[in-house]
């Protein structure tokens, strides 16, 4: 596969790593009730060191991995709709589902933390008017939490657009061959660069949390990543080249995070100032979760790239999955906190009931319900299991058929959104 606008193959290796890196989010998040140090919505009163090093390696490249897949679909999603029509798809696939996660999906998180941390109240319905008082946590009770993702993805998705419809208006141009160069050989590595200066320069001033205004750094890494999968599909022959060297970027994730490793455990992490050190070890950083995110797309290109019945079903479903995942989460964690059991059958526990009831509630309440189907960001019933092709926002992996000339009737070429 050349050139990414010239494509039409279908990139199931794309689909099937989308659906792996959110389930792993379900693991992550469970994990996240008894990794010790790490504060979280709730936590169990024994933690585990381990969790954490689970934790800490899946933290590296999960993120980036999502909005790298999401930025190679928005090339395919852009190629069939205006960008009016795009933007106003990217608000109903994207803030639609944010606004109504931050009514419904979300308070019963807070709800949950705060009788965990002693709060008192006569029922959940004792705790919502706290909602409507928009107040943002953690002093109040209205917060996107895990949503922040679909949230950055939506500004995202705007904000890159005029340098994605520059790059399709000169598909093939200087802007691509220019492009094309930069990442041949070891380029392929380059953008650990770049990305390995923003944290440098703004994590310390800006590490968070991802409300947009004390989290600079993240935004803007991650907005990187989001170009990156974009260009990935501009540069000719680039994924030849990514399947070739899949296991020199793995060698080089492994070797990465090895030295992160090393540098934690005995206690050699450069003080959180802004300094020589911390700024160099930002750039490992970096640089591991770009090969670690080159790694997995070339060993997903080699062996993944694969229709399945499993795969189609898990497509239309996984994006709902995501956003009811964390809220199962904590309401089936707050009461497994409270019983005397081993960290890892709690943690099996809570991770499977979680994946049932998560799965359940979207398979027999939301896919049937046109209102909620909307609610949550999916096609009305009567296209979204006929088409085949990109539909929800963390999707937008199948090129589209090529566009029509621009010196035809209608103008520019019409694009189409599912990245």
């Amino acid at each position: 596969m050349g050139h990414g606008y010239a494509s039409t193959e279908r990139r199931h290796d794309l689909d099937w790593l989308r659906v792996i890196a959110i389930l792993l989010l379900l693991y992550f998040h469970t994990a996240m009730i008894f990794a010790a140090e790490w504060g979280w919505h709730i936590k169990n009163a024994e933690t585990s060191a381990l969790l954490l090093e689970f934790n800490f390696f899946l933290s590296r490249w999960r993120m980036a991995l999502l909005f790298v897949i999401s930025g190679i679909g928005t090339s395919y999603a852009l190629r069939r709709r205006t960008a009016g029509e795009y933007v106003g798809e990217r608000a109903k696939r994207l803030l639609v589902p944010v606004i109504f996660g931050m009514f419904v999906i979300v308070p019963p998180q807070i709800y949950f933390e705060r009788i965990a941390n002693g709060a008192s109240y006569a029922s959940y319905l004792d705790f919502y008017p706290e909602v409507l008082e928009f107040v943002p946590y953690p002093a109040g009770a209205f917060s996107y939490h895990h949503l922040w993702f679909v949230f950055y993805l939506f500004f995202y998705s705007v904000a890159a657009l005029p340098l994605f419809l520059h790059l399709r208006r000169n598909d093939g141009g200087r802007a691509a061959r220019a492009i094309t160069r930069a990442l041949r050989g070891p380029g392929l590595y380059a953008p650990a660069l770049p990305l390995g200066a923003i944290l440098a320069a703004l994590i310390v001033r800006y590490p968070g949390p991802q409300n947009v205004v004390d989290d600079w750094a993240h935004l803007l890494y991650y907005f990187l990543f989001f170009v990156f999968g974009y260009l990935l599909t501009v540069a000719e022959g680039i994924w030849e080249a990514i399947e070739a060297r899949r296991r020199t970027s793995l060698t080089l994730a492994f070797v990465a995070i090895v030295a992160i490793d090393a540098i934690r455990w005995n206690g050699a992490t450069p003080a959180f100032e802004t300094s020589v050190a911390n700024s160099l070890y930002h750039l490992l950083q970096a640089f591991n979760a770009w090969c670690w995110v080159l790694a997995i797309l070339g060993y997903g290109k080699r062996y993944l790239n694969r229709p399945s019945r499993l795969l189609d079903r898990a497509n239309e479903g996984i994006y709902p999955f995501y956003i009811l995942h964390q809220t199962v989460i904590v309401v089936v964690g707050y009461y497994v906190i409270q019983v005397e059991e081993s960290i890892l059958a709690k943690f099996l526990f809570v991770s499977t009931v979680s994946l049932l009831v998560s799965w359940g509630i979207y398979d027999l309440l939301i896919r049937p319900v046109p209102v909620l189907r909307f609610l949550f960001g999916m096609k009305p019933p009567r296209r979204a299991v006929a088409e085949v092709e990109a539909t929800s926002p963390l999707r937008g992996t199948r090129p589209s058929p090529a566009p029509p000339a621009p010196h035809g009737p209608g103008a520019p070429a019409a694009t189409r959104v599912g990245g």
